[in-house]
């Protein structure tokens, strides 16, 4: 897959965050828990150096002065996955979008579950806000950093933006 990353964690509310990538780009973001956490992989060295930006930008982004990174991605997936990450890019920050909605949006209105699929498959959370996506019932459904992480992005995002929090439910 990717060799030769440097790799280094970041501090979070949400507990220390690994970061992996090269010189030109972040290739990964990996929560400290959930089903889709996951550590530095073997051929990859620390180092913090090629990452400043992202943890001056993650560190804004929770104390909430930021609400749009502005980062070099390097994201590796298919053609529909890059296509669904794409468009979590463009949800606005403290809004969220269902699976269907997106699946609408891709010209594929039948197409949520592949949507989640994809929206599971990111490899760069939160500067990708597939936190962002719900349920078409409002509905916090799996997340890969654990559902409470998820829940807590929302309402952070909810609270900053002043937008009116609203009823979210574990199922």
């Amino acid at each position: 897959m990717t060799a030769a990353l440097s790799w280094c964690h970041t501090d979070s509310p949400i507990g220390p965050l690994l970061l992996a990538g090269d010189s030109d780009a972040l290739h990964f973001l990996s929560f400290p828990s959930g089903h889709k956490a996951f550590g530095p992989r073997e051929g990859w060295h620390e180092d913090p150096t090629p990452f400043d930006a992202v943890r001056r930008q993650l560190d804004a982004y929770f104390a909430g002065t930021l609400t749009r990174f502005d980062l070099r991605l390097a994201p590796q997936g298919t053609a529909f996955q890059t296509r669904v990450w794409q468009l979590l890019a463009e949800i606005p920050y403290g809004t969220t979008r269902s699976y269907g909605a997106l699946a609408t949006q891709l010209g594929t209105p039948n197409a949520s579950r592949a949507v989640g699929a994809a929206n599971g498959a990111n490899p760069i959370p939160i500067i990708l806000p597939c936190h962002r996506v719900i349920g078409q019932d409002g509905a916090l459904t799996g997340f890969g950093g654990g559902v409470e992480v998820k829940r807590f992005l929302l309402q952070h995002e909810a609270e900053v933006s002043g937008v009116a929090e609203t009823q979210l439910s574990l199922f």
